[in-house]
């Protein structure tokens, strides 16, 4: 069993439509009664649930092994946010200044500190890309061990509820109405809390 996305989804659920099309007997009979009954051609019956993963992350009622994961990264950036902001007060105030020393200082001096200006913003620019890279691969690294985990425990769900396709309704658009039956993530996110507690995601993997 796996999260299907949209495309999959889609040609699933096509495949299910087409499927209890052509099994249905051909006949050149041009007259005789209906058949009462029609014959499937081995489709197994599939019990289908939704899941909203955007809820996992959610800091009140999401996953707080997930939700502690994450807040552990950030934590670990603040400093470089605070940083690149601060850069950016001051390439903002410089900017105001020269704008009001420009029309009554030397043409140079306005030059040098427009200059000056521009390597700033370059240098912001710079480091800001170097922080956003280096901000995914530690998420990827601390949230890595974590999906797989979830992923898992959908997988010991889906089995234990004889549930056969699980749907991510963040994925699938075409999805516009269903059954509140069918959404299984807040029971999943009850017993993947009660099961991994958030201490869990403070222990680093080999």
């Amino acid at each position: 069993m796996k999260i299907f996305r949209a495309i999959a989804a889609v040609a699933f659920l096509a495949a299910i439509s087409a499927g209890s099309v052509h099994a249905q007997p051909r006949t050149t009979t041009p007259a005789g009664p209906a058949p009462t009954t029609t014959q499937t051609a081995g489709i197994p019956e599939a019990k289908i649930a939704l899941v909203n993963t955007d809820e996992f992350a959610d800091e009140k009622t999401g996953i707080t092994r997930l939700v502690s994961a994450m807040k552990r990264v950030d934590g670990e950036f603040q400093p470089r946010r605070t940083e690149l902001a601060t850069l950016q007060q001051q390439i903002e105030k410089g900017t105001a200044d020269l704008t009001k020393a420009a029309p009554v200082q030397d043409q140079k001096v306005t030059q040098q500190q427009s200059d000056k200006l521009e390597l700033m913003k370059t240098d912001l620019k710079r480091r800001g890309e170097d922080a956003q890279a280096a901000y995914q691969k530690r998420l990827q690294e601390v949230l890595g061990p974590v999906y797989d985990d979830i992923g898992k425990a959908l997988d010991a769900y889906a089995k234990a509820h004889g549930i056969t396709l699980i749907l991510d309704v963040t994925k699938v658009q075409g999805i516009v109405s269903a059954s509140e039956s069918l959404d299984i993530t807040k029971p999943f996110i009850t017993e993947f809390n009660s099961k991994n507690p958030a201490t869990a995601s403070l222990t680093p993997r080999e």
